[in-house]
């Protein structure tokens, strides 16, 4: 497994309930087509799966 994850923000949070908009700020993720790099870590896979409808990943 590589150490960092790259995670980009491909479709809006907008009309989505409070908790996926909080997961999303949580990873970083603020606006649209935003990339952030996260450490490779359970927490940050389990955000990651409930909104993995609205990103892109590439592991590093």
């Amino acid at each position: 497994m590589a150490n960092s994850i790259k995670v980009t923000l491909v479709k809006s949070g907008i009309g989505k309930s409070k908790r996926i908009k909080d997961t999303l700020k949580g990873l970083g993720l603020t606006k649209l087509n935003k990339t952030v790099v996260l450490n490779n870590s359970a927490p940050v896979r389990g955000m990651i799966n409930k909104v993995l409808f609205l990103v892109r990943i590439e592991e590093e």
